[in-house]
């Protein structure tokens, strides 16, 4: 149990020598360390899975997962450890809000970046339902981009073929109708068609070669339209409209499974609107809730130093504090003496130094100089 409290009391950035001298805030330090700790926990958890989805696919993805969330969650551990302590309880109330809004504001954006990935995993489900739906969506605008595409392309080709068909429906309806008339003829049925002299006269051969050439147009008409629904059939594979198909629920499960950290993120962000554009209340408010809950979290060590009243802790810090910096200060003041004297040691010596060279130098001109 102590190395646990202890271990807290690291994690709350507390000097740990000078807040074993005062048992009533252990408790305090404890919960604030708690909180940076298990923060970091979370940190860590919601990284790691971020780049499980970044890596997707990679053998090694398990590893970078984990090796990236203990970089990310240390990292954030490190950021909370740092905003706590640094609050400094000497001041007044204004004065120490003043002091940790820009640690709040830090807190806020390191309580949105951890929550993200974590919502990507709680609402998992929706997610790969919206992006089935989606990619569905995508294909069925591809194919109609395609066809559109093509139809514009090959706009006259298409227009002869349809003209094509129309004409060989037509020859086909008029070479029913001059096969029974014909039949009609040659049996003696008298109608405002038809002679009504029974056998194969001279209408009747009229008639026969009047069916004889459509039926002759018809096979034209034919083969010109088997040779365009041929080329038109080339130019879809061409234009890969055949080659194209909507997913199958197995591929569109594949590719959700698949889905990188992008793909997801921004279904994340569809499933709070409905398909008419409206926003959908209840998947809002749930994504807010749990984004808030990480903020506030991620800001309560903050929030419970700040609540906090000034204890004998805080007071035997100031006075640490204090006295540190009337050791730096006497401290500097005796390396300023230190070096005052040394310099002007230095400076003794040299000027000793240069005299005896001077006189030196000046007693051997002497000795040496001539009076003629």
């Amino acid at each position: 149990m102590k190395k646990i409290t202890r271990f807290f009391w690291f994690c709350s950035g507390a000097h740990v020598g000078t807040l074993k001298k005062y048992p009533l805030e252990h408790n305090k330090y404890v919960g604030i360390g708690a909180t940076i700790f298990f923060t970091a926990l979370f940190a860590s958890l919601s990284g790691g899975y971020a780049m499980y989805f970044v890596f997707s696919g990679n053998d090694f993805a398990v590893f970078f997962a984990i090796f990236f969330g203990l970089i990310w969650g240390t990292a954030i551990f490190n950021m909370d450890r740092y905003i706590v302590s640094s609050i400094d309880k000497q001041g007044t109330t204004n004065q120490q809000i003043l002091q940790a809004s820009p640690r709040i504001l830090l807190a806020i954006m390191i309580g949105i970046v951890i929550s993200r990935p974590l919502e990507l995993k709680i609402f998992d489900k929706e997610i790969r339902q919206k992006l089935k739906t989606s990619y569905l969506k995508g294909q069925h605008r591809k194919i109609d981009t395609l066809q559109k595409t093509y139809g514009q392309k090959y706009e006259m080709e298409l227009g002869k073929n349809l003209d094509l068909k129309k004409e060989k429906d037509s020859l086909e309806k008029d070479i029913n109708r001059s096969r029974y008339e014909l039949n009609q003829e040659v049996f003696g049925d008298k109608t405002n068609q038809t002679s009504g002299i029974v056998g194969y006269g001279t209408y009747a051969k009229q008639k026969q070669t009047v069916l004889q050439e459509k039926e002759d147009r018809l096979k034209t008409v034919t083969d010109d339209e088997n040779k365009m629904d041929q080329y038109l059939a080339a130019r879809k594979d061409y234009e890969g409209l055949n080659s194209i198909r909507l997913f199958s629920d197995h591929q569109l499960d594949s590719l959700a499974n698949i889905a990188g950290f992008s793909d997801r993120n921004w279904a994340l962000g569809q499933l709070s609107y409905n398909e008419n554009g409206t926003r959908d209340l209840d998947t809002y408010l749930a994504e807010s809730f749990i984004s808030y809950l990480f903020i506030l979290f991620e800001c309560l060590p903050v929030f419970v130093k700040l609540m906090s009243p000034k204890g004998p802790y805080d007071v035997a810090v100031g006075k640490l504090s204090e006295a540190d910096i009337h050791y730096a200060e006497r401290d500097k003041e005796r390396n300023i003496n230190v070096t005052d004297s040394v310099y002007d040691h230095h400076l003794g010596s040299e000027i000793e130094k240069q005299k005896k060279i001077i006189t030196t130098q000046s007693d051997y001109d002497l000795e040496r100089h001539s009076y003629d």
